[in-house]
């Protein structure tokens, strides 16, 4: 008798069950059955689906789940717990439904709709030892997520658990933990390049400030703000999403983009609204978008959504607006215009659907006055180019149509405010060749910018950031609210503020800053940024534990390790005891070309350039320290 062939696979299994049903369902039996009915469509499905897993069976209280990437499982596992806390927020203790989730990297036996064996067991054991909104993984699992993904786990050591013969390595990620988590994107897909470049996080979120095309309706420079919510702004909460390049040229990509930033720049001026920041709009595209998700995801009422189409000088957009409740269309329009016309048809946009949502617009007469058109289109054209380039792959290499286009027009508001930034940035991170030549350089590309356009919000931003790097943060800051008050959704007025607000050794202002800028692009692809500003203000601060953890967050979310923040580890570990950490950071630091400063000379020279007060010289002094402690080299 020949026996049957067992199918087996390696799969990443996610077992989730509710903390406490059977108490639950004695207090109220229909009301329990009635909200996990509602949990189960609204928050385990729809993650599970988002996140390419399968489900393999339901178990009335519970879930077994397959996924094919330990990656996928574990971002799938927080994301659902992230929403269980959220919607626990108001709920009684004694009535919350809450999850416990274990997930576990193993053999199983595959059968038409089930799986079965110790990979499945392993991650049902997992499952009881997780808090409630919390989730325990085991060894197998921790060792293929431990790089690519930004959640500290808790090393549990070895279990040993029911039917299990040998022990289980446990990581634990505690509910508290995952409560106060912000929302994270994979870094999975983040392009990687052996050759040197600027911080993919910090320029990408001001290239999408900068990108302002020069245009749309002025409402007054008035001092940046703190961002409504949503629910501060029921009446006008929006999100642009990028709209769609209908030319079949995907080099015309720039051209939507370009459209979809300018509506963003306009609609976030309007009185009262509050208005989601391209860069986490963008996270959405080229994606399958359910618009209620969406609106759930952002806590906006209203999505605006479209097309582009850029042929033979013509340009012709569509443009829809959608309540992301009901997912009902409420306006729709065709726009057609010749591309010199493109910020008029930008304004009109705007204006219809001013009229659909029953908006007051200020001074739209005043907006067009004041409004600088770009003097060559062509040259306009390279320099969305160049951000297009930036955006996806920052290297030094993609600004060459930035400096094309300055070639046809050296006014060119937009690709001045590029390069300004480009050439100023790795002084403001201490690893600068030849800092006094490149602020020299930057002033005077910001301040061509500023000439060309004073309106333009990417001309404020670089001239912020020049004034960050020679030690004029309060002046900085006063810039960078400029840059806001002309665009309120760009997240690039935020960082410099928070920087300057550490170079002054401010810290709970720059924390309080990163806050705002978190509220404003929720879903950012460029967190790290975020976190690595966090992560210093903390060092600051002298909470060494905070500033490590955050770099951590910092440095596993970028696509390559930014040499600042990895100085920053380095020395933070060092000073905590944690000498073998700090040991292999700067091993890996040395080993790094795209670092500059090798030394504690070079380091200390540079920082000390940047600010004199005595707040940042002691921040400096105890950084030299840790360094030293670590044994960086003199």
């Amino acid at each position: 008798m020949v026996r049957q062939r067992v199918e087996r696979k390696l799969a990443a299994v996610l077992v989730a069950d509710v903390a406490g049903y059977s108490r639950l369902m004695e207090l109220d039996e229909e009301e329990t059955h009635r909200r996990y009915s509602v949990l189960q469509r609204e928050v385990i499905r729809a993650h599970i689906g988002q996140h390419h897993g399968k489900i393999i069976k339901n178990t009335g209280d519970g879930a077994l789940v397959e996924f094919a990437s330990v990656v996928d499982a574990v971002h799938c596992a927080v994301e659902i717990q992230r929403r269980m806390s959220e919607r626990n927020a108001n709920v009684p203790d004694e009535r919350r439904i809450e999850f416990r989730i274990g997930i576990n990297l193993g053999d199983v036996i595959v059968e038409p709709n089930d799986i079965y064996g110790d990979g499945v067991n392993v991650a049902a054991r997992l499952e009881g030892l997780a808090d409630p909104g919390g989730l325990c993984i085991s060894g197998t699992a921790y060792d293929q997520v431990r790089d690519k993904v930004p959640y500290l786990f808790v090393d549990k050591g070895e279990q040993t658990v029911k039917n299990i013969s040998r022990p289980i390595r446990v990581y634990a990620l505690g509910a508290d933990a995952v409560a106060s988590l912000p929302e994270l994107l994979s870094t999975s897909e983040a392009p990687r390049s052996s050759r040197y470049r600027m911080n993919r996080a910090l320029l990408a979120a001001c290239v999408a400030g900068i990108i302002l095309v020069p245009g749309g309706l002025w409402f007054g420079i008035k001092s940046a703000r703190a961002p409504q919510s949503a629910a501060d702004s029921s009446r006008f909460s929006m999100v642009v999403l990028p709209f769609v390049n209908l030319s079949g040229n995907p080099a015309q990509d720039y051209f939507a983009d370009a459209i979809t930033e300018g509506l963003t720049t306009a609609l976030s001026r309007v009185k009262g609204a509050f208005v989601i920041a391209r860069s986490t709009a963008f996270t959405y595209k080229g994606k399958p978008v359910d618009i209620k998700q969406v609106g759930k995801e952002l806590g906006v009422r209203h999505a605006l959504e479209g097309s582009a189409q850029y042929s033979g000088g013509k340009v012709r957009v569509n443009a829809q607006l959608i309540d992301t409740g009901t997912g009902a269309h409420i306006w729709a329009d065709q726009f057609d215009a010749d591309r010199s016309d493109l910020l008029e048809m930008q304004d009109e946009i705007v204006i219809r659907l001013s009229r659909a949502l029953s908006i007051q617009f200020v001074d739209v007469e005043l907006a067009r006055a004041m409004r600088t058109r770009p003097g060559n289109l062509e040259a306009q054209d390279l320099a969305l180019q160049c951000v297009s380039n930036l955006i996806k792959s920052p290297d030094f290499e993609a600004i060459g149509p930035c400096r094309r286009a300055l070639q046809l027009d050296s006014g060119n508001a937009l690709a001045l405010g590029i390069l300004a930034f480009a050439t100023i940035y790795p002084v403001i991170i201490s690893q600068s060749d030849n800092p006094k030549e490149a602020i020299k350089q930057a002033d005077e590309l910001a301040s061509r910018a500023l000439a060309a356009d004073p309106n333009a919000a990417g001309g404020h931003t670089a001239k912020a950031w020049v004034l960050t790097a020679i030690g004029r943060q309060e002046e900085a800051i006063v810039e960078a609210e400029k840059s806001l008050a002309l665009n309120p959704s760009a997240i690039d007025g935020y960082i410099v503020i928070g920087v300057a607000n550490n170079f002054l050794t401010r810290a709970d202002r720059s924390l309080e800053t990163i806050e705002k800028a978190t509220r404003v692009s929720p879903r950012d692809p460029f967190l790290s940024a975020f976190y690595g500003i966090k992560s210093e203000a903390f060092f600051i601060l002298r909470q060494d534990d905070n500033a490590i953890e955050w770099a951590r967050r910092s440095l596993a979310l970028a696509p390559y390790p930014d040499a600042y923040i990895s100085l920053l580890l380095i020395s933070a570990s060092a000073l905590s005891g944690q000498q073998v950490q700090a040991g292999e950071a700067l091993k890996a630091y040395l080993a790094d070309g795209r670092a500059k400063s090798k030394t504690i000379t070079q380091f200390r020279t540079q920082q000390l350039a940047l600010a004199s007060n005595a707040g940042w010289v002691t921040y400096n002094e105890r950084f030299v320290e840790g360094l030293r402690k670590a044994g960086f080299p003199e």
